[in-house]
C-alpha cells in the first residue's frame, strides 16, 4: 500500500500578485508576506505529516517575499509548474502530474490558503483514501480547503467546475459523484482571503509565522 501524497497548489508570494484582497487594510508587500507565512507554515504541516510533500507552483520563488526561507522550505518538496489556464484545469492538470511523479499514490490536494491545517489532519485524511475513493473538505465561504483522490485522474472530472464562488464545493461534490467517485467529508476550515479572515485564523495559531505576519498589519 503506497503512502498518500500531500499536494500543495500555491502561488508565488510576490508582492501585487497575491492576497490582493487583504489590501487596502494591508500593503501589497504585506499581502505578500502574510501568503509567504501561510506557504511556509503549510510546508511545515506537510513535513510533519509524514507523507511526501508536492509543490504545483506558480510565479517566481525568487522575487518572493522570504524568497531565502522559501528557497530552503522547496528543498523539503518535489516542486513542480502549473499547467492550465483556469484554477480548475490547473487542479486537474496538477493532480495528473502527481500521478506520474508518484505512481500508484493517493493524493491529498491543499492550497495555501489554510495554514492552520494541522500534521495530525493532513496525515488522517491521507490515511482515509485507502479506505474512501475520495474526501473533499469544504471552505467556510463555500469552496473547499481539500480535494484527496485515490485515483488522482478523478480530477478531471471537476473542470468544468466553477472555482471561487459560494456553491464550488456542493459543484465540485456533484461533479465527482457524476463521475462515479462519492467524496467522503473532511471537517470544514476557514481559508484565508480577507483579513478578517487572516486575523481569525491568526487566533486559532497564535505562535505561527502566519500570525506574526497578520499582527504586524494592525
Amino acid at each position: 500500500m503506497i503512502p498518500a501524497c500531500v499536494l500543495v497548489l500555491a502561488k508565488a508570494p510576490v508582492p501585487g500578485c497575491v492576497k490582493t484582497r487583504l489590501c487596502p487594510q494591508a500593503t501589497p508587500e504585506q499581502a505578500a508576506a502574510i501568503a509567504a507565512a501561510a506557504l511556509l507554515d503549510t510546508l511545515d504541516a506537510v513535513r510533519a505529516s509524514g507523507a511526501r510533500g508536492l509543490l504545483a507552483l506558480s510565479g517566481a520563488p525568487e522575487e518572493a517575499v522570504r524568497a531565502g526561507e522559501l528557497a530552503g522550505a522547496l528543498r523539503t518538496v518535489t516542486v513542480f509548474g502549473q499547467r492550465g489556464t483556469g484554477l480548475a484545469e490547473r487542479i486537474a492538470h496538477a493532480h495528473a502530474d502527481a500521478a506520474e511523479l508518484v505512481p500508484g499514490a493517493p493524493v491529498l490536494q491543499i492550497g495555501m490558503d489554510t495554514p492552520q491545517v494541522s500534521p495530525a489532519l493532513l496525515a488522517d485524511s491521507g490515511a482515509r483514501l485507502h479506505r474512501e475513493p475520495a474526501v473533499l473538505g469544504p471552505a467556510d465561504d463555500g469552496g473547499w480547503w481539500a480535494l484527496g483522490l485515490r485515483d488522482p485522474l478523478h480530477a478531471k472530472a471537476i473542470t468544468g467546475v466553477p472555482m471561487s464562488t459560494s456553491d464550488t464545493c456542493t459543484h465540485t461534490r456533484a461533479a465527482l459523484r457524476e463521475s462515479g467517485v462519492a467524496p467522503g467529508a473532511l471537517p470544514a476550515l476557514s481559508d484565508v482571503d480577507t483579513m478578517a479572515e487572516a486575523r481569525a485564523v491568526a487566533a486559532l495559531i497564535p505562535r505561527s509565522r502566519f500570525a506574526a505576519e497578520v499582527r504586524g498589519c494592525r
